[in-house]
């Protein structure tokens, strides 16, 4: 049962379109998903190899904008941003990771995060091939409903989902959870940590890249102050994964619903739309105080507590 839940989910999530649900719901689920993929190749290097990235809009932004770059320089359809994005972020993350992962802790954090403030700076200021603050608009879409995009976007979250698990139950995962626990011990017994950091940042890059690149065909617009951005994109992908639950396989599934639909719950609030960001600040030191692990990671200490509640 327990190895056939995500093709049960998936089949669940499948036949959500048959439903004939509103355009609106469709875009709140393929938000959904998107920022769950995006969760789990953050996961994969923080929270299973225990590099803490504050720069994960980097490789969204590049994902995005090979998409978009592809359509409006070459004049080719944005979806082969999907497969050359692969290529790309790769390249990015090597030459990042080339950098950051000298460092350690919080240092590896800052550097991360200067990364993705460099790329906004420079996206910004090439516009002979970005087009800068103007952006990149998809003039022609695709599909004029949402149902494909839900379904290509479901592909990427499940293709994901079984990559992550393979790597994480596979050697590699033992090193990436070595090097997380004590990566001083790690070399020592002979583990190259530079090598194996070095494949779960570019794991990890070319998911979110993916993901970068869905979402300029999805929306069909992109600006380096979206695809780059610090707070809507490298801080609240840590937000899925903290709230959801860090180094598990549900979490940040779970961490994704929380976090899209209290926005959306928020931004339904008059004069309170605008301060979504302080309520998920808030959100994250009741999780981080009462449930560390997050909601799928101390799931058996919550639902003790709604026992107690009933109880009572």
């Amino acid at each position: 049962m327990k190895k056939a839940l995500p093709l049960i989910v998936a089949g669940l999530l499948a036949i959500l379109p048959l439903l004939g649900l509103s355009s609106y719901w469709m875009h709140i689920l393929i938000l959904v998903i998107m920022w769950s993929v995006i969760g789990m190749a953050w996961n994969l290097l923080g929270g299973y190899c225990g590099q803490v990235s504050f720069g994960h809009a980097a490789f969204f932004g590049v994902g995005a904008y090979t998409a978009g770059i592809l359509y409006n320089k070459l004049g080719i359809s944005g979806w082969w941003g999907l497969p050359i994005s692969i290529f790309v972020v790769t390249i990015f993350a090597l030459v990042i990771g080339y950098i950051c992962l000298r460092l350690k802790g919080p240092f590896f954090a800052l550097g991360t995060l200067a990364m993705g403030v460099i790329l906004r700076v420079m996206a910004e200021n090439l516009t002979t091939i970005t087009e800068g603050d103007l952006g990149i608009m998809i003039r022609e879409r695709t599909w004029i409903e949402k149902t494909w995009y839900f379904y290509v976007i479901l592909v990427i979250a499940l293709l994901s989902f079984f990559l992550v698990k393979k790597v994480i139950e596979s050697k590699l995962g033992y090193y990436f959870v070595a090097i997380r626990e004590d990566q001083d011990a790690a070399e020592s017994l002979g583990i190259n940590t530079t090598l194996y950091k070095t494949i779960a940042l570019s794991l990890s890059a070319v998911i979110t890249g993916l993901a970068g690149a869905f979402y300029t065909n999805y929306m069909g617009y992109i600006d380096p102050k979206i695809v780059f951005a610090l707070h809507d994109i490298s801080i609240v992908t840590i937000m899925v994964v903290m709230v959801g639950g860090v180094a598990t396989y549900w979490g940040p599934f779970v961490g994704a619903i929380i976090m899209v639909f209290l926005a959306e719950i928020i931004r339904t609030i008059p004069k309170l739309g605008a301060a979504h960001h302080t309520f998920f600040g808030i959100l994250l030191i009741v999780i981080i105080i009462f449930l560390p692990n997050g909601v799928v990671g101390d799931w058996p200490k919550l639902k003790r507590f709604l026992r107690i509640g009933r109880a009572g």
